[in-house]
């Protein structure tokens, strides 16, 4: 579990440096991008070896049944996290949409995971989410982004479908079919 919080707190530490600090994070330059790209590999790994090191705790809650709400939500996570990409319209209905697909990613997750470590780990990421939305929401009012064309936000919704395929072949192959958990 020490590995999954450092995880977790390390991913903060790198991701609001810059909001919290920007003079030291602006003076570092290049060398700043650099530490910060070292910093979340290093979060990342943390989370998940200290994730998965952690199988078998007992649940804190129960929630049955949340299986289908769990994948519906995950899918539209990819959706709203790859708007910012796709620059078509959607992006110029939602301020933050990475931000905003971690967090539903968050709350899909604790659906259906609800140890202690998933409550760190997903909960400690849509926290974070929630806190960079808010300082980013601080700095000034937000300018709403032209819009481009529909046919970019179809074509994020056909590689948002794609993603999800790839991300629940992969869920599936290290053991976490998302479509056989929580559905009782």
């Amino acid at each position: 579990m020490t590995f999954l919080i450092l995880g977790v707190l390390l991913w903060y530490a790198a991701h609001l440096f810059k909001r919290l600090a920007p003079g030291p994070r602006a003076a570092l330059g290049d060398t700043g991008k650099t530490m910060v790209s070292a910093a979340l590999s290093a979060a990342l790994i943390l989370m998940v070896v200290g994730y998965r090191a952690t199988a078998g705790m007992a649940d804190l809650f129960t929630f049955h049944g949340n299986g289908h709400l769990n994948n519906l939500i995950m899918l539209v996570a990819v959706v709203v996290f790859g708007a910012g990409m796709a620059k078509g319209v959607l992006w110029t209905r939602i301020r933050h949409p990475m931000l905003m697909g971690t967090l539903l990613w968050a709350v899909a997750h604790l659906l259906v995971h609800n140890d202690l470590a998933s409550v760190v780990l997903f909960g400690g990421m849509g926290l974070w989410a929630v806190l960079a939305m808010a300082l980013i929401n601080s700095a000034g009012p937000w300018q709403r982004p032209a819009a481009g064309s529909a046919k970019r936000d179809l074509a994020l919704i056909a590689i948002a479908l794609l993603m999800y395929g790839a991300i629940t072949g992969v869920h599936s192959l290290l053991g976490f079919p998302p479509f056989q958990g929580s559905y009782g």
